[in-house]
């Protein structure tokens, strides 16, 4: 199995109509909290080794449970046990709805009535399941995604020389690569990785109930 380049740039896309421009990935209340521009590259990193993961191993778990004709719900409850902040949960079942659309105009065929209620990941997986997707590719496109949304928000929230934040994605690939590597292999709702990340979920709180905020979240 395999995916085209394009096809990955596609769906990397900021332009792609899925409501990611409303995100910052946490950038927005990161930066409330006083964390510093220079400190990003180390966010970054952070989230790849906690959230991040968590979500691409979500969605190579459910592209694996879609592909078996398993129960994706089994697959949103174990991301949601994962997942402790109310706020995180239904910000990822709102962007879950902005893919469900995509996949349902590029990739159209039947869906169970209960999709509207997933997250992000787990419509991920069913859409690179439709897609004929491979695993590794699929968790490289949510590591991708995630430093790409934090990076592109803060030019919005703190502006920076869009190169340096260029070569701070270009720095995280190996590592985005190796994470995708490492949760490729997973299969069942069981497996999905369980890493938290505290602070993060603490400030999504927060900026949950801010009356002033560029991003949902």
């Amino acid at each position: 199995m395999s995916t085209s380049p394009l096809l990955l740039a596609l769906l990397g896309d900021a332009r792609l109509p899925s409501g990611g421009h409303t995100q910052s990935a946490g950038l927005e209340p990161a930066l409330r909290a006083g964390t510093k521009p220079a400190e990003v590259p180390a966010y970054l990193r952070s989230r790849l080794r906690t959230v991040t993961r968590v979500e691409a191993g979500t969605a190579v778990v459910a592209r694996a449970v879609a592909e078996d004709g398993g129960d994706l719900a089994e697959v949103e409850a174990a991301w949601a046990a994962r997942t402790p902040s109310r706020a995180l949960r239904a910000n990822g079942r709102r962007l879950g709805r902005g893919y469900l659309r995509v996949l349902q105009a590029l990739w159209p065929g039947p869906v169970d009535a209960r999709a509207r209620t997933w997250s992000r990941p787990v419509v991920l997986g069913l859409l690179a399941h439709r897609a004929a997707m491979d695993p590794a590719d699929v968790a490289r496109l949510v590591g991708y995604d995630d430093a790409q949304t934090v990076t592109a928000a803060l030019l919005k929230l703190e502006p920076q020389d869009p190169l340096l934040i260029a070569a701070w994605v270009n720095e995280l690939l190996s590592d985005i690569d190796e994470m995708a590597d490492q949760v490729s292999l997973l299969r069942l709702p069981e497996h999905i990785p369980a890493h938290g990340a505290p602070l993060i979920e603490r400030w999504a709180e927060t900026h949950d109930t801010a009356t002033e905020r560029l991003f949902s979240a």
